[in-house]
């Protein structure tokens, strides 16, 4: 089995945690704070309090509510909300999947300067959902979220380089750019660049190597990563 035939996943799962939380009262929950604080208008509140409603911390799991806050969120000014907003269109999740939604939430979150907005752009027309595919478009949105530092852009630019979609197929490049995403804590990243280690694409082949990115992708919680450190170190990839 070759790294260069594993498709790249989806990226936007995940990755909306609390933030901004700072408790001032002992008598408060951060709930109750940011509860108070949605209600007085002041969006990144309500964009924290959607996290903590999609996430179940401190309050019962409500996707539905989680969409409202984050609806909310995003006609008040956290672009963070049109982002997170975008991803529940995009799963399905509190309201009823909508990739068009997605598309142009995830567009507002983007030209705003949220990252994440450009990644979940950028898969959408990497896999034309609510929009016509374009590899190209995909492309350009990936260096732009890659380049201000979100991971994640970084390793789906690497998969289009490794597999030519929208650019010139480029080993080299490839493996740099799974090399920064595994550096910046992305365990498939580190899976990659352990199979370009191990193939010798775009990285010297090396088994050394390609058993110590294995073993990172591994310690990230990465299942496909622990079994070829498993099946490495035991001479049995192919």
């Amino acid at each position: 089995m070759t790294h260069r035939s594993l498709l790249c996943a989806l990226l936007v799962v995940g990755g909306l945690v609390v933030t901004g939380v700072t408790p001032s009262d002992a008598t408060e929950s951060p709930d109750q704070q940011l509860k108070a604080a949605c209600e007085k208008g002041k969006a990144a509140a309500c964009e924290s309090l959607g996290n903590l409603y999609i996430n179940g911390e401190g309050v019962k799991q409500d996707d539905s509510q989680a969409v409202a806050l984050y609806r909310r969120a995003c006609e008040t000014g956290a672009l963070g909300g049109c982002f997170a907003l975008g991803w529940m269109y995009t799963t399905g999740r509190g309201v009823e999947q909508d990739h068009g939604q997605a598309v142009a939430l995830y567009r507002k979150a983007c030209d705003g300067g949220v990252l994440a907005g450009c990644v979940g752009l950028g898969e959408r027309y990497q896999y034309g959902e609510g929009v016509e595919q374009d590899y190209g478009q995909a492309v350009t949105l990936y260096r732009k979220a890659c380049t201000g530092g979100d991971v994640h852009a970084c390793y789906a630019l690497g998969c289009m380089y490794a597999d030519g979609h929208g650019v010139k197929l480029d080993d080299f490049i490839a493996a740099d750019l799974f090399q920064k995403a595994c550096e910046g804590g992305h365990p498939n990243g580190c899976n990659r660049l352990g199979g370009a280690y191990f193939e010798g694409r775009g990285r010297p082949q090396d088994e050394g190597d390609a058993l110590k990115y294995f073993r990172r992708g591994c310690e990230l919680k990465h299942p496909k990563s622990c079994e070829d450190f498993k099946f490495l170190k035991n001479g049995k990839l192919k």
